[in-house]
């Protein structure tokens, strides 16, 4: 089946390659030169006859209807003869340069898409379904992309140049969009584009997808519920967010919830929610908010749970030290490979804060302050599933000793690539356990025998 173009169907695409393999190159055809040469040719002349401060002021609406109905008029009196779907695709492709992103513009109101990715000129991959796949689309040039990421960038407040080569910003919709332009990016610049979703998954929608099993989905709510402190751990677009955003689902609505990220993606269900957004530096370098300054100003705000979006920097200290002075029920996320990967990861960060504080006294804070990591992985079939649920019970000489409660258990590939496995119990009973009878949350005790349960 062909690739991601204009005018595909979500269904479309053939994967070049899985997230852990090296995607091959396409050669641009014929075919796509003459039309890009064609788009570029009316989109200067569009320039020529319109005017640009009526354009820019108008809705987003009026202005692509405008452009729109121009582009259609121009046509047909350069090039009568065209007609039917290549009228079609040209007048939204020229649309797309005026008003829009360009030939990427169609991958982004593509709800089947989740992330694009633009290597150079003629790499341009999209993600699906947790598979990246080349697409048809091609930039003219290294020049195109340039033009494309400046009307990005611009209405952010944004500067990318040489002095500047790199932007991490958000979106007017929400979308996370990384930018890297040479000479840091020598090729060509680059831009990654990972799509907010405005329906954020429940947890129930993860059980059907995989991701989870539905004891496992009751016994995480009940955790939620007895508010003990929890960590998302997981390699990048594992679903680390997404998890946690249907994991807060089960706080109660009585509580007061305040959120720190950088960027905001999470969308809390809860009637009462704080949303502070971390800042970056301005032009001259000055106005930056961090995420740990953030997080000291939520001690102060009469928090009953506070969520970080992604724990990353010396803010794990400050973490860790809310979750030990009252604060419970905590929840955050964090960039590791395994549970153990995790609490080493937090140690390090820690460690940025610069307080000179031994590896035993971190270890401790650490082994006191978190109760439960979830960890996630995307698997070779592209579905992201949890693969352990352990239990961080205390501290061991100078090692901070855990255990799984539950694993993920790999059998084998069906005809069709997709993982064979479930999440099963270890056997293992936490030693929360009877916190939970203390709090009035039942679980059968079916969730912890091995072969039965999760």
């Amino acid at each position: 089946m062909p690739s991601w173009q204009p005018g595909s169907s979500p269904s479309q695409g053939s994967p070049l390659a899985r997230s852990e393999s090296t995607p091959s190159k396409g050669t641009p055809g014929r075919h796509n030169e003459d039309m890009e040469g064609l788009i570029f040719r009316m989109h200067q002349m569009l320039i020529e006859e319109l005017d640009a401060d009526q354009i820019s002021s108008m809705a987003p609406d009026e202005r692509r209807g405008l452009v729109e109905q121009a582009t259609e008029t121009m046509l047909r009196r350069e090039m009568p003869s065209v007609g039917g779907i290549t009228r079609d695709q040209i007048v939204a492709r020229v649309v797309d340069e005026v008003v829009g992103l360009g030939p990427i513009d169609g991958m982004i109101r593509d709800p089947s898409v989740s992330e694009v990715m633009v290597n150079a000129p003629d790499e341009v991959y999209f993600e699906r379904e947790g598979i990246i796949y080349l697409s048809d689309i091609r930039f003219r040039d290294a020049e195109h992309v340039q033009r494309i990421i400046e009307r990005i960038v611009a209405p952010l407040g944004r500067r990318v140049d040489e002095s500047s080569p790199m932007v991490d910003a958000r979106l007017a919709d929400g979308s996370r969009v990384n930018v890297i332009i040479p000479p840091v990016s020598p090729k060509s610049p680059t831009v990654t584009i990972r799509k907010f979703r405005a329906d954020k998954m429940t947890m129930d929608e993860l059980v059907t997808a995989g991701t989870i099993e539905a004891e496992l989905a009751q016994f995480l709510k009940a955790c939620v519920k007895l508010r003990l402190n929890t960590l998302i751990s997981g390699g990048t677009g594992t679903g680390k967010t997404t998890f946690l955003n249907a994991l807060s689902a089960y706080i109660p609505e009585s509580e007061r919830i305040i959120t720190i990220e950088d960027p905001t993606e999470l969308r809390m269900q809860q009637p009462h929610v704080v949303s502070l957004e971390a800042r970056p530096a301005n032009i001259d370098g000055k106005g930056e908010i961090s995420q740990r300054e953030l997080l000291r100003n939520t001690l102060r705000m009469r928090p009953d749970r506070i969520i970080i979006g992604e724990v990353r920097g010396p803010e794990a200290f400050d973490m860790l030290n809310a979750m030990n002075t009252g604060h419970e029920g905590s929840l955050s996320t964090v960039h590791a490979n395994s549970p153990r990967d995790a609490l080493a990861r937090v140690e390090n960060m820690v460690l940025m804060a610069n307080l000179d504080l031994p590896s035993q006294a971190i270890r401790e804070q650490v082994a006191s302050a978190l109760h439960l990591l979830v960890q996630l992985a995307r698997h070779s079939d592209g579905v992201r599933r949890v693969t352990h649920v352990t239990e961080i019970i205390g501290m061991e000489g100078q090692i901070v000793t855990m255990q799984d409660l539950f694993t993920f258990n790999q059998t084998g590939v069906d005809s069709e690539g997709r993982i064979m496995g479930r999440l099963a119990a270890t056997g293992l009973r936490p030693t929360f356990a009877e916190r939970f009878d203390q709090a009035g949350i039942q679980l059968p005790e079916s969730v912890f025998l091995v072969g039965r349960g999760a």
